[in-house]
């Protein structure tokens, strides 16, 4: 193992100093507002705040799967929230989640709007909501939320561990490299052999397991995601992509994927969705050629 400078923790951390990496301007050791800006509110039932990353897209995609299957009520807004330059830290987006994390969702479709935050309960709230992607039987339903919350609790292994340490510290450590390459890998196989068995993760329905969980195993296998495609071999979880490819080529995950994506193709960049319409005429490619 490559020698890394010794540290010795202190009796008590304190910050007194940058902490280094790509997310030093960001990160920070309190949580609360840091300025004072109220959120946009559009004309949809549903209100977005969020960016595409892996955890913005799952909403994204959701939202779009439910309007192909005809549902007007999940017709949204989507703002785009900078998280690199701290758009998450104003006020109003600290009122609707106090943990400054997107993507957060404001249901106004009732008399009293209802803030919903972490990915896992606002995929919960819109199933619930329009009936669809969560099975009813006890059984199923059992089995498609098991997995919801494995990729909940198993993910921060894979982005703030492995993808932090591999692509984003400011040296790269190999232990920490190495035991959350492990884990990465894991975890991919844990994925590849469920979908061995099954042709989506939750059984043989798409539901909001493969909703959550593709945005990031899928960004891993099909996407190269923190550069690290041959790094993790994920050529070797056949059956991850296969169901990664089978995802892809639904029309609303093509979508989801573009919603207030800063980054890749401009022809595949969305920065806000108003309309159903946006993705023919407002993506930064057509933007760029109007001006």
């Amino acid at each position: 193992m490559t020698d890394t400078p010794d540290y010795t923790p202190s009796k008590v951390w304190s910050w007194d100093k940058p902490s280094g990496g790509r997310f030093e301007n960001i990160n920070r050791p309190i949580a609360g507002a840091t300025h004072e800006k109220e959120l946009p509110v559009g004309r949809h039932p549903l209100q977005l705040y969020s960016q595409g990353t892996p955890n913005g897209v799952k909403v994204t995609v959701m939202l779009e799967e439910l309007l192909a299957l005809g549902h007007k009520g999940a017709e949204y807004d989507a703002w785009l929230i900078r998280i690199g330059e701290g758009d998450q830290f104003s006020s109003g987006f600290v009122a609707i989640n106090p943990n400054s994390k997107i993507p957060a969702l404001v249901d106004r479709s009732g008399p009293k709007p209802i803030r919903i935050f972490e990915t896992g309960a606002i995929l919960m709230h819109l199933a619930e909501k329009f009936g669809e992607f969560l099975p009813t039987e006890p059984a199923e339903r059992a089995e498609c939320l098991s997995w919801l919350f494995w990729q909940m609790g198993s993910t921060p292994y894979v982005g703030g561990g492995f993808g932090h340490f591999y692509a984003y510290a400011p040296v790269k450590i190999e232990y920490a490299i190495d035991r959350f390459t492990m884990e990465t890998k894991r975890l991919l196989d844990v994925l590849d052999r469920r979908l061995a068995e099954n042709e989506y993760v939750a059984g043989p329905a798409y539901t909001i397991a493969d909703i959550a969980i593709f945005p990031w195993y899928g960004g891993l296998a099909k996407f190269n995601q923190y550069g690290a495609a041959e790094f993790l071999a994920v050529h070797e979880y056949k059956n991850v992509e296969r169901w990664a490819d089978m995802l892809l080529e639904r029309p609303a995950v093509r979508r989801g994927r573009m919603v207030n994506r800063l980054s890749g193709d401009p022809s595949e960049q969305l920065h806000e969705r108003h309309d159903a319409s946006d993705f023919e005429t407002k993506t930064q490619d057509k933007l760029a050629a109007a001006n």
